[in-house]
């Protein structure tokens, strides 16, 4: 669901890395998603379950636009690749969070979610740090995890909105938190082998 992300390069080499933010389309859409965040939150604190699925449609259509625009019309831009991911993680941790304050989904599952990107964010962090060189694009395991989460979210929403029982999106969820394992253990065992590879530093 994110566009080609970078290679997170040395800090060393960071007056050649820094980002021009250019506000083309397909940025400006990722930057409508960051700033619907609030509004969904907003409208989940409230019980406004039916406008704050409405919301979340809009801020995944986005989603789906801005790589497709970005990549028809030739807009990639590297601080789209990195805005585009980030603004992903922002709005699926804090759906979760908040669902987890409103008894829409087990605590065990946010946990799951919110350990999984935590740990990439540390990762890219130490990666910066530490002058190191790791392939940090998305993965195709990564990219069917977003996908899954974002489903759930949608369908809790869903179901929410018509007071029925988000159990029965039992076998999605199992299926969801386990991609969501399996893509955490992945992005790891990605980033230590390029630590232990000749390039890696």
């Amino acid at each position: 669901m994110s566009k080609d992300a970078p290679t997170i390069d040395a800090v060393g080499n960071r007056s050649e890395q820094s980002l021009t933010i250019t506000l083309n389309i397909p940025n400006s859409l990722t930057i409508l998603r960051i700033l619907l965040i609030p509004v969904i939150i907003g409208l989940l604190i409230y019980d406004e379950f039916e406008y704050a699925l409405l919301t979340l449609i809009i801020a995944a259509l986005t989603d789906a636009l801005d790589g497709t625009i970005a990549r028809l019309a030739n807009q990639r831009t590297q601080f789209g690749a990195y805005l585009d991911p980030l603004a992903d993680k922002l709005l699926l941790m804090s759906t979760f969070i908040t669902f987890s304050f409103l008894d829409l989904v087990p605590v065990w599952c946010v946990l799951v979610v919110v350990s999984r990107d935590a740990i990439l964010l540390a990762g890219t962090l130490l990666a910066q740090m530490t002058n190191m060189t790791f392939d940090a694009s998305p993965t195709l395991l990564g990219k069917a995890t977003t996908l899954f989460q974002l489903l759930y979210i949608i369908l809790v929403l869903t179901l929410a909105a018509r007071d029925m029982d988000s159990t029965l999106l039992l076998p999605l969820l199992l299926t969801m938190s386990t991609l969501t394992v399996a893509s955490g253990l992945h992005y790891i065992y990605r980033g230590v082998t390029s630590m232990n590879s000749p390039t890696g530093s």
